[in-house]
């Protein structure tokens, strides 16, 4: 990536230039699958840009969930390198599929305890002193 810095302001808010191929190369680092690019008159393919959509859904939930791909394709029922290839837009899994893993990202998320019961309560009671 370039050294130089370009910074614009509009509207109050300062915004960074850098050449398109940094910021490709920025974005593609995130591990989600690129979406496809739009033909001629700018409409993107449908059934390419569905995967791609799809594949960055479930790579987010995963993620955030605290989920590994293996434990994920666990959960749903499925085989990991399924998983693997839905997550890189390579695969286009069936409605089944998208719901299996739906379900197991659901059931994740709510096995996860807020995070105020995470907090283990003190046994002491404030403003008293023991004798």
């Amino acid at each position: 990536m370039t050294a130089s810095v370009q910074t614009i302001a509009l509207a109050g808010a300062r915004y960074v230039i850098l050449p398109e191929a940094d910021y490709r190369s920025l974005t593609a680092e995130s591990g989600e699958p690129p979406l496809p690019p739009p033909d001629a008159r700018g409409n993107y393919p449908a059934l390419e840009t569905m995967q791609a959509l799809i594949a960055r859904d479930i790579l987010r939930s995963r993620r955030a969930a605290g989920l590994t791909q293996v434990e994920l394709a666990r959960r749903a029922g499925i085989r990991a390198e399924t998983l693997s290839r839905i997550e890189k837009g390579r695969h286009s899994p069936s409605v089944a599929t998208v719901d299996k893993i739906d379900r197991a990202l659901r059931q994740a998320e709510a096995a996860e305890p807020p995070a105020a019961a995470k907090v283990k309560p003190s046994l002491k009671r404030p403003g008293r002193k023991r004798k």
